[in-house]
């Protein structure tokens, strides 16, 4: 993590200090008070009684801040507001050059300080990016945050900071533009993180991938002239609780001209670098899961190519086999994505999961439907494990919206001349899509989730920045873990 996050037994004097509050406070407790003079706490109290939520007392050498519990109806927004409370105070934390805080929990909220770090954290991350100036390559003031004793213990802190690892890896390779994460790229690179957690890759080349037969895969890659990968991680510690493996596919499109059927440019074609963010989340959740050595066997599937017309690209009318046998009519080389995951998904067959996630930046109209606020969820699962997966969604702010996926559906991919087309109607496109992906998910309980709303951002939104978000990360984390209960 570019922010450091540490235990402290407490906060040293002089030091710049955080207090959390209990919401309703209009009154400064004598534990956030310490050593203030009667002119800072009148000032305090001032602030508070005028039910101000973030209060800030400079002392020249050092600072004290004061962020008050939002009063809400539930703990999932308690959370995020606690989330939003460490961006706005990131901000301050900045214009001041503080280099370290130490936050003190004085609220009933036992993870009060956790989440207030986690909002810190993932304001502060930073693309490295590819900038040579001198101001460019500065590294920030802020370096750690340390948790004052009290109700976080050290391995929460030590899980956090494992976490969020996890999503800065997944905000990294989306970020990454294509001429430094090819297909090939992407697969090293996630082997990398590997090594580093915990979790084995093994990458198929163009021959194995032939070798599988894995024709949607095949197709999307001919218009390009490197080659594509599949990427097989698992992380199966000793002591795993599940007897069958959690599968996650990620859609690895690293860059999407559209093929033969042309994006336009702006708005569209040139934000297509972050079309493999589903292939980004599912290796941050492996890395998070490896280093926090959470007892799951946990399978990531990462299909990966760029979607070009050179060559002999793939055209509309072109039938290709699928790795399942499924024919496919292609009537739009933009809908590329749903043929890489479909030979994943056939794929996943072989490991008897217990259930199968996949995510992907698949669709505009789960963008149109939903904005950048959600995901659009759909799948097979028993509605008991679509539930759970909600609520883990409402718990760290990565929410889904439940699309059906009825019978009536299966029309809009119907084809003449194949077993099923790529394109489907105008109209409910997500669904479409996914009841395109549903044709592959056989055998097993399955899920999907179409990010392509909160995957990227253009510009920046609270802790979740600009650009790259790491959206899946956290989510899957929440749920996977919460299958140990």
């Amino acid at each position: 993590m570019s922010l450091a996050l540490a235990h402290a037994a407490a906060a040293p004097a002089q030091s710049t200090q955080v207090f959390i509050l209990p919401a309703g406070t209009t009154t400064l407790p004598d534990a956030a008070a310490g050593d203030l003079v009667a002119a800072a706490r009148q000032y305090v109290n001032a602030a508070l009684a005028d039910e101000q939520k973030l209060v800030h007392l400079n002392h020249f050498s050092h600072h004290h801040y004061f962020v008050v519990l939002a009063d809400k109806p539930t703990s999932a927004q308690v959370a995020e507001q606690l989330r939003r409370a460490g961006h706005t105070l990131h901000a301050q934390l900045k214009a001041e050059k503080v280099a370290e805080v130490f936050i003190q929990n004085l609220s009933a909220t036992p993870n009060a300080a956790l989440l207030l770090a986690e909002g810190l954290a993932l304001t502060a991350y930073q693309f490295e990016g590819y900038k040579t100036d001198e101001k460019s390559l500065k590294a920030p003031a802020l370096k750690t945050v340390y948790l004052v004793n009290g109700q976080t213990s050290v391995a929460k802190i030590h899980e956090l900071a494992n976490l969020l690892a996890g999503v800065q890896l997944a905000r990294d390779l989306v970020n990454a533009p294509l001429n430094k994460l090819n297909a090939v790229q992407f697969a090293e690179r996630m082997a990398q993180a590997g090594d580093e957690a915990g979790y084995t890759t093994d990458i198929l080349d163009l021959a194995k991938i032939e070798a599988l037969r894995m024709g949607g895969l095949l197709a999307v890659n001919l218009g390009s002239p490197e080659p594509p990968t599949f990427s097989i991680l698992e992380y199966k510690p000793e002591g795993a609780k599940n007897e069958k493996p959690y599968v996650l596919v990620g859609k690895g499109v690293v860059f999407d001209t559209g093929g033969l059927s042309l994006k336009p440019t702006p708005n569209s074609m040139d934000m297509m670098k972050c079309d493999m963010a589903g292939g980004a989340a599912v290796a941050g959740t492996l890395y998070a899961l490896a280093k926090n050595q959470v007892p799951l066997h946990v399978i990531g599937l990462v299909p990966a190519t760029d979607n070009r017309p050179g060559g002999l690209a793939y055209a509309p009318g072109d039938v290709i086999t699928m790795h399942s046998g499924l024919t496919v009519e292609v009537r739009n080389t933009d809908a590329e994505g749903r043929l890489l995951l479909a030979d994943a998904l056939s794929f996943a067959k072989r490991y008897e999961p217990e259930l199968v996630i996949d995510l992907a930046t698949l669709t505009g109209a789960a963008v149109r439907a939903l904005g950048t606020e959600a995901s659009a969820s759909m799948g097979t699962a028993e509605p008991a494990t679509l539930q759970k997966l909600a609520e883990a969604g409402h718990a760290v702010h990565e929410r889904l919206v439940e699309f059906p996926l009825w019978d009536e559906y299966a029309d809009h991919i119907k084809s003449d001349i194949a077993d099923i087309n790529n394109l489907g109607k105008g109209e409910a496109g997500h669904i479409s899509a996914a009841k395109f992906l549903e044709r592959f998910a056989v055998g097993y309980p399955w899920i999907h989730l179409d990010i392509a709303g909160p995957a990227y951002l253009t510009a920046p939104e609270s802790y979740r920045g600009k650009g790259g978000t790491g959206v899946g990360v956290r989510l899957l984390y929440e749920f996977l873990t919460k299958q140990l209960a």
